[in-house]
């Protein structure tokens, strides 16, 4: 028997060991960081009760992405990933048990709130490129990247299942303050699982070119690539106009359908659960070779989601159009970072990753600020169908790009060897 016809493992990932540790810890984390997300969320909108509101809080935590991200995607390219996503966690740690003290004290005001939001958004942006790019270094076969991928984006979204289901009740049972600080502990099971990581020694690259000069490489390698501009710019779209709802999801548990935090905590994990069988589904899928078909449809899956949900005023029926958002967001944000990571040349892998942050992470704030304005003007509702629309045009866009964009990568996969590995 050949090793082609050997049959591989559902989740061949797992078997190294750096990917395991980095799993562990990182799942743990993950439960903590969403649980302090709708922690803050409730607690924004119990102290000011403005969708506006919601919306800055939103775009302050994640507008240093946008801005800082190129510049970190430069920096995971020339110094140690794996040390600086221990500072990364180090300092993540410290802004998550800021905001349980300011909060077990009492003191806790909106500023603060948005100060210790900025301050996690600046972390995010060299942590989120240097996660990104840190994943191939941790599995032992090329072949097993893909499955490493859709595992990371399972993970997360199953903690995106567990976390808010978790804080909702916690919220409601306890307070705000103790998610805050389980998140910060949290970080000791990330920071743990680095620690015990077996990893080769960082190769120092000598480089004359400036940092402007080397985010300019990135930006014209990138958007000179059709396949590479492309999906970047749809994921730009459905992270501007597509995640709106993660702010106005209070104002849907509240107002709408006439419920507290653990309806809040039930909307965001059924979103969960769309999303964990999206990620299950993309980490037994045997190759990434017609991921982009579900890249083109995904956005359609997201649109008609949130028109059903904006339009519900029954909770199961809301519950059932976020799984349709919850799934449509993964397959569209994980099988794009699976084929970028596919296709990307090793030595632009931070910058382009750094680029694939701000399209999608760096978008998120202006579509928060732009979502919570809109929903102040022309209610939830229409906000959320608006969004629904532009979600709609961005999969007819994608789909009439398509056949032009695959003849590209399959040249790609063709040089890598992936066609042949995915006949067998």
């Amino acid at each position: 028997m050949n090793s082609h016809t050997r049959k591989r493992p559902l989740l061949p990932a797992l078997k190294s060991r750096n990917y395991r540790l980095f799993f562990a810890g990182q799942g743990i984390s993950l439960i903590g960081s969403w649980m302090t997300q709708i922690a803050t969320i409730w607690l924004v909108y119990d102290l000011t009760k403005s969708p506006i509101m919601l919306g800055f809080v939103g775009f302050s935590s994640q507008i240093p992405s946008f801005f800082l991200a190129p510049f970190g995607g430069v920096f995971v390219d020339r110094f140690s990933r794996y040390r600086t996503i221990i500072g990364t966690q180090l300092l993540s740690m410290i802004q998550s048990l800021m905001l349980a003290l300011l909060a077990f004290t009492g003191v806790i005001q909106i500023w603060h709130i948005i100060g210790l939001s900025l301050f996690q958004g600046f972390i995010n942006a060299f942590d989120a490129p240097a996660r990104q790019a840190f994943v191939p270094e941790l599995v032992e076969q090329r072949d097993d990247l893909a499955n490493a991928i859709a595992i990371n984006s399972t993970m997360f979204n199953g903690a995106r299942l567990i976390g808010p289901a978790i804080g909702g009740l916690l919220i409601a049972s306890i307070g705000t303050a103790y998610c805050f600080l389980i998140d910060g502990l949290s970080y000791i099971a990330v920071i743990f699982a680095l620690l015990a990581m077996k990893v080769k020694p960082w190769r120092i690259t000598v480089i004359d070119t400036n940092p402007l000069q080397r985010i300019k490489e990135g930006f014209e390698y990138a958007f000179g690539f059709p396949p590479i501009r492309v999906i970047l710019l749809l994921s730009a779209l459905v992270s501007l106009m597509g995640m709106q709802y993660t702010v106005l999801v209070p104002i849907f548990a509240e107002e709408i359908l006439k419920g507290g935090a653990q309806t809040l905590g039930f909307l965001m994990a059924a979103s969960g659960v769309g999303a964990l069988s999206g990620g299950i589904y993309l980490a037994t899928r045997q190759t990434v070779v017609g991921l982009g078909r579900l890249i083109a449809l995904a956005p359609a899956i997201l649109g008609i989601g949130l028109i059903a949900f904006s339009l519900s005023r029954f909770l199961p029926f809301s519950l059932l159009a976020m799984l349709l958002v919850g799934w449509g967001t993964i397959i569209q944000v994980a099988g794009s970072n699976t084929v970028l990571q596919t296709i990307v040349e090793d030595d632009k892998r931070g910058r382009v990753m750094s680029f694939f942050t701000m399209s999608f992470l760096g978008m998120i704030p202006f579509g928060n600020l732009l979502g919570g304005a809109l929903a102040e003007r022309i209610g939830a509702t229409n906000t959320l169908i608006i969004d629904g629309i532009a979600c709609i045009l961005g999969y007819i866009f994608f789909s009439r790009q398509l056949p032009g964009l695959r003849k590209l990568v399959l040249v790609i996969y063709e040089q890598k060897g992936i066609l042949t590995s995915a006949k067998h």
